[in-house]
């Protein structure tokens, strides 16, 4: 009985040593296997955030190549309206068509963008009057953009030499809700001027919009307040336009006026004059920029009665406000008035 009592005993013992070493064996086991998992974890995290990183300088990579593809059709697309320009301007004999008689009195420019049949009807109607005095007047069209009709509008005159010009920085408002198109004419404007007084070195320049015709004077009127612009330095600019210019308010079209406000909408100014605005020219809306007082700086600016100019643009940046309240109303000169013959010294700051 005493025997069998420890023979029991001996296999309780084995048992428990078995399974001890079965319990440490799965251990083991569980232990090698976890850290096969966590190697393989590791591995994976590892591959994922290379895969990551590879993606990204993927897409970098695609990004650099859209923006260099970008820039490529930018570039052709430039040399390809310089080439129509140097085509046009030796179709038309740039050099012989300003002479070397007579000098300009100033170069005429009419802004446009993106109005083909507004141009058609502006040209036209400079080149009623201009076309007997071109050698004084030579005229220009300045395109904001490539709207192919306008381009293809200005390029059929052969009176007149296109420009072109071509902005692809992006436009960014300082204040939101801005009207974006202001800030690109304000960019086309200087960009305008700097070709005419800088590269063509005009003296002078007369600057009209894409949606504007012309009194049968325009260009006497300008002469004469050429005189007054050279010889009277308290004379920022001559203005052809009256905003009270309304046939209900105005009769007079020989009286000329001193103004603190500038007119605008068909004006001339000196290259005197642009070297000082130049450098400082604003981002967006230069007119009003202009009637700052410590731009114009206490000068004043010629303007008439009876508008010698008159804008039809009922569509355009200004979304048409006020055009058939204010603009439609206005009163065109239709007097052919003798300037030369004027005494015009009143003007004259005494």
């Amino acid at each position: 009985m005493a025997k069998c009592s420890w023979d029991f005993r001996y296999l309780l013992l084995a048992a428990a040593i078995a399974f001890i070493y079965i319990q440490m064996r799965l251990f083991a086991t569980q232990s090698e296997y976890a850290d096969h998992v966590a190697a393989a974890v590791k591995s994976e995290n590892h591959c994922t955030s290379q895969m990551r990183l590879l993606i990204d300088q993927i897409s970098m990579q695609q990004g650099q190549i859209v923006g260099l593809e970008e820039e490529r059709k930018r570039k052709d697309e430039e040399c390809r309206q310089l080439r129509a320009l140097i085509q046009d301007l030796e179709r038309k004999g740039i050099q012989k068509s300003f002479g070397k008689i007579q000098v300009p009195v100033a170069a005429v420019v009419v802004m446009a963008c993106n109005r083909a049949d507004y141009l058609e009807r502006t040209i036209k109607s400079i080149l009623k009057y201009q076309t007997p005095v071109a050698s004084k007047y030579p005229l220009f069209v300045s395109q904001d953009g490539s709207n192919p009709d306008v381009r293809n509008k200005a390029l059929s005159y052969d009176q007149l030499t296109y420009m072109q010009h071509l902005d692809f920085e992006p436009v960014h408002p300082e204040r939101p809700g801005e009207i974006i198109a202001y800030y690109k004419i304000a960019r086309h404007y200087k960009w305008a001027l700097d070709q005419l007084f800088y590269t063509h070195n005009f003296s002078r320049v007369i600057i009209l919009e894409d949606d504007m015709e012309i009194a049968p004077d325009f260009f006497d009127y300008f002469e004469a307040g050429s005189i007054l612009l050279d010889s009277d330095k308290s004379i920022m600019a001559i203005s052809s336009w009256n905003d009270n210019g309304q046939k209900q308010y105005v009769q007079d079209p020989y009286i000329l006026y001193r103004s603190d406000f500038f007119p605008g909408l068909g004006w001339m100014l000196s290259k005197s004059t642009w070297d000082e605005l130049s450098p400082k020219w604003p981002k967006a809306y230069w007119d009003d920029w202009l009637r700052l007082k410590e731009n114009h700086k206490g000068r004043q600016f010629i303007r008439p009665e009876v508008c010698r100019t008159y804008n039809f643009g009922e569509h355009g940046s200004s979304l048409g406000q006020f055009f058939k309240q204010y603009l439609e109303p206005i009163r065109l000169n239709d007097v052919q008035v003798d300037w030369k013959s004027m005494d015009l010294s009143y003007l004259m700051e005494v």
